[in-house]
């Protein structure tokens, strides 16, 4: 039955299924058969894009009672989203509990309403979001902050009160508007203006000088950001004053955003002149906070200007009790960079509590005390280790290499698919948001929806703790082709472990001969394959990259050339030639880059002569070290999980590599 169902496309509507139970008695349970609600969802869609309003009322009418009922209606009330009321939007969460188009529309109403600054329709709606994102945190936190309960809008300061990165526009007006919090101390706020400060950001830095009672004019900052070098040379005739200290970090900033290495001797030079004053310009504080400025600055040239440790310096002369993540993160690698261990240790220190729980600053805390001369901390490093090594990311395998265990696939079932029961395979058909799932993934829609209707469909089944339900779910996906939703399944449960739904191995013979033909592993070719498209054979990305290796157009020209053939767009992102072309490329790159998987698969994703500007100038690094310290947090990330995934495909081939000694050591640049 179970198979029938799905060779029809799972396009259902309730009715009654037979079933056996575990004592052989047959028991009736809901399922979903084919009504016409699916079948109607593209022109309902259609509709929606034309903005039809008078259709979709009908698609209301025609959809009622159908899996797909609630779409005409979110299509035509998002419409006109600003329009709506808030009790309009939580009828609409009442008629369709539990389901991803309830969750966005209530959302993405809520993000609407506080970019108008209408946040008590905010708060009448706060209480139905329950999955939001950064956005609709921060939409959520507005409407408390300007409602009175500024304790449950206090719970997303950690997220945007000390943040520099770019972040979404909301968060930013919330961070803004927090500074009237009246749960915001003075401390806070001069923790904040540093920041802004730093980034010269003007409104910022008004209200937050305001509210401390040094206001700082307009005309004083836009004066400093004509001529920093005349405030610079006015500052030591100036009374000492706390106005003047932040001054001070605002030019330093602007100065800095030009050259750091000019900040640089100013800040010394300044130093150096108040050191022999009586009575000195430059507090403890703002000392710290200015080579806190060049740290920061110094460590986005990377890439530009070679690694180097003054900006570890720069960041140990600034220690002190006020670091945001950004910074600590920052001062981390730069300190793993240059091997200055007792450093990493200060860094992590300034990281929040639960940060530095993860694995990743765990390990690289272990790696710090594994180098003391103290056999405690060498003690201390080994038992985190082991702690690490329990689990199987970048990070823990990682791990288990420092402590001598290695990686099992058998243990993790290996190349055998689970075995599904007939219950759970019924109990997929019973799920109305896997079900949905499903009947989109079977039909003409885009697959945007059918993805959002899976990873809803997993994540309540993960809140139920439902690990049955994910397997079956993600079985029935992966015999049917769709492979990048059973990865996302495993991948998002914290106690299920199916290495062979969680690492296919779509396409073994070409990847394999391919791999053989190009000198290349073919467990990397299948941990960038992974990363790059998972297995999405018409994926694209929105730079033009395609194909299961996501090679860019361009790539693919300079490939064809070099293999003698003529370029055909249609060609290169087939499957057999986008295999036979990447892993071309990536015996290509190797080549480049000293043989070094590590740099070529860095160089994979960012381009090999960045991969090449990471490297060290004198000598050789870590494999490791390098890795942490990419100046590209995508490409940082993206070498990790390659590694992570090249590590188990290895294992999953017969050929088990530890992931140390497939990353091994980066040469010096030459």
């Amino acid at each position: 039955m179970a198979t029938a169902l799905g060779a029809l496309g799972l396009s259902q509507v309730a009715c009654a299924e037979l079933t056996w139970g575990e004592d052989d008695r047959f028991e009736q349970k809901p399922s979903y058969q084919q009504d016409n609600s699916i079948d109607s969802f593209m022109a309902a869609a259609i509709a929606a894009d034309r903005g039809d309003v008078s259709a979709l009322y009908n698609y209301e009418q025609l959809m009622s009672g159908g899996l797909f009922a609630m779409y005409p209606t979110y299509w035509r009330m998002n419409l006109e989203l600003g329009s709506q009321s808030s009790a309009a939007v939580a009828q609409f969460v009442r008629q369709y509990p539990n389901t991803v188009m309830a969750e966005k529309l209530v959302a993405d109403f809520a993000e609407t309403k506080a970019a108008t600054n209408d946040y008590a329709a905010v708060r009448q709606v706060a209480n139905l979001i329950t999955n939001a994102d950064s956005s609709e945190r921060c939409a959520v936190a507005l409407g408390f902050n300007n409602g009175g309960d500024t304790m449950r809008a206090m719970a997303a300061k950690s997220d945007v009160w000390l943040t520099t990165k770019k972040q979404p526009a909301l968060c930013d007006q919330l961070a803004m508007e927090m500074n009237n919090n009246a749960l915001i101390s003075n401390q806070d706020r001069a923790a904040r203006l540093k920041r802004m400060l730093r980034k010269g950001k003007t409104g910022d830095i008004m209200a937050l000088s305001s509210r401390l009672g040094v206001p700082i004019a307009y005309a004083a900052l836009s004066e400093i950001q004509l001529n920093p070098s005349a405030f610079f040379t006015r500052f030591g005739r100036e009374p000492a004053s706390q106005t003047n200290q932040y001054l001070y970090l605002y030019a330093l900033g602007r100065v800095a955003d030009k050259s750091y290495r000019e900040a640089a001797l100013q800040l010394d030079f300044d130093i150096k002149q108040d050191n022999q004053r009586a009575t000195r310009l430059l507090n403890d504080e703002t000392r710290r906070y200015a080579y806190r400025i060049l740290g920061v600055q110094r460590m986005n040239h990377n890439t530009d200007d070679g690694f180097n440790a003054e900006a570890v310096d720069w960041f140990r002369n600034s220690l002190d009790d006020d670091f945001n993540f950004e910074e600590a993160e920052d001062y981390a690698m730069a300190a793993i960079r240059f091997s200055r261990w007792d450093d990493v240790v200060e860094a992590i220190s300034k990281m929040d509590g639960e940060t530095q729980k993860s694995n990743q600053w765990q390990y690289w805390l272990a790696r710090a005390y594994e180098q003391s001369s103290d056999a405690g901390k060498r003690g201390l490093a080994k038992r985190m280790y082991q702690n690490i090594a329990k689990s199987n990311d970048y990070y823990g395998l990682l791990a288990k290499d420092k402590v001598g265990q290695r990686f099992d696939a058998s243990r993790l079932g290996g190349n055998n698919l689970p075995t599904v029961s007939a219950a759970d395979r019924a109990r997929v058909m019973q799920n109305p948001h896997f079900a949905r799932a499903f009947a989109l993934y079977n039909s003409d829609a885009s697959r945007g929806y059918a993805n959002r209707e899976w990873n809803w469909a997993v994540k309540q089944a993960r809140d139920n703790r439902d690990d049955s339900l994910i397997i079956a779910a993600a079985r029935q996906a992966y015999d049917m082709g769709w492979l990048d939703r059973a990865i996302y399944a495993i991948d998002n449960t914290d106690s299920v472990n199916s290495l062979a739904l969680s690492h296919p191995m779509p396409h073994q013979s070409a990847v394999v001969r391919y791999s053989q033909s190009a000198g290349i592993d073919p467990a990397w070719a299948y941990g960038i394959m992974r990363q790059e498209s998972r297995f999405v054979t018409s994926a694209r990305s929105n730079v033009g990259a395609s194909g299961l290796m996501q090679i860019m157009p361009g790539t693919a020209k300079y490939i064809a050339r070099h293999l003698g053939e003529s370029y055909s767009a249609s060609r290169a992102n087939s499957g057999d030639t986008n295999i036979r072309y990447g892993t071309w490329y990536m015996g290509d790159i190797l080549g480049k880059l000293n043989y070094q998987p590590v740099l070529a698969t860095a160089g994979y994703n960012a381009g090999p002569n960045n991969a090449k500007r990471w490297q060290p100038v004198y000598g050789s690094l870590a494999a490791d070290q390098y890795v942490e310290s990419i100046a590209f947090p995508e490409t940082r990330n993206y070498v990790k999980h390659v590694m992570e995934n090249a590590t188990v495909y290895s294992s999953l081939l017969g050929r088990s590599q530890p992931i140390s000694q497939r990353m091994g050591t980066v040469p010096a640049a030459f």
